[in-house]
């Protein structure tokens, strides 16, 4: 292996094998479209997912979370997506929650259910959730709010976050503390065991953070028999 590149070894590389023809620029084969915000939202993301989606195999989204809002008109409808890739209204696509999103589930269903109230039929049929993506609890929606209340304490101002338990969910999974869908839908008691193991981390550095473990735990059984183990990956 070289360790040095030369003027030399540069055009080398760029010239098509003397056996061999090079390929054309145009012959990309499987495409693969990123749509990418360089600003805070607002941009349309949604709108040009929808409109990509309906030449796409599969619409991926690979990052964030629910405080993230695309809203889609089709057909005089409106549609509103927070977690569900924008995609997800094109019935001949697959849509994907990749391993880089956070995931609060009851916000996932709600969402779903909206949505198909609306219109939106079979959605549940062509949407993929990686099993690897880290879940948002409520508490970690309770704790956003204290930590922007102690920010306003301490320094006079907040980020402005929308308390949806993002970042500390993100800070759970940075910190390897955090559960995931697959933790989720695999031995619920060792879940469960690590659920109160995080819940007493974030009592430990918020005296004042009050969970009613029980009732969670009862509430994500329930959530983890409506997520049917097929439709994860």
């Amino acid at each position: 292996m070289s360790l040095t590149w030369s003027a030399k070894d540069h055009k080398n590389a760029n010239q098509p094998a003397a056996t061999g023809q090079k390929r054309s620029r145009n012959d990309a084969g499987n495409k693969v479209t990123v749509v990418l915000g360089a600003q805070w939202g607002d941009e349309g993301k949604g709108k040009v997912v929808d409109l990509l989606a309906t030449e796409a195999d599969f619409v991926c989204r690979c990052q964030g979370g629910n405080n993230a809002g695309h809203t889609v008109v089709v057909d005089g409808k409106e549609y509103d997506f927070h977690l569900l890739p924008s995609g997800i209204i094109n019935p001949k696509s697959v849509s994907l929650i990749g391993n880089g999103v956070v995931i609060h589930l009851p916000g996932l269903f709600e969402e779903g259910d909206k949505n198909e109230k609306k219109g939106l039929k079979g959605w549940e049929k062509r949407l993929i959730v990686s099993d690897r993506a880290h879940l948002v609890f409520d508490f970690h929606q309770v704790v956003d709010g204290l930590q922007e209340t102690e920010r306003q304490a301490q320094e006079g101002k907040n980020i402005g976050t929308t308390k949806k338990g993002i970042g500390p969910a993100y800070s759970s999974k940075a910190s390897r503390t955090g559960l995931r869908v697959c933790d989720l839908l695999g031995d619920f008691k060792d879940f469960s065991t690590r659920f109160k193991n995080l819940v007493r981390q974030y009592q430990s550095m918020y005296p004042s953070l009050t969970v009613d473990v029980e009732d969670q735990l009862k509430k994500l059984k329930w959530e983890s028999e409506l997520s049917p183990q097929n439709n994860s990956m």
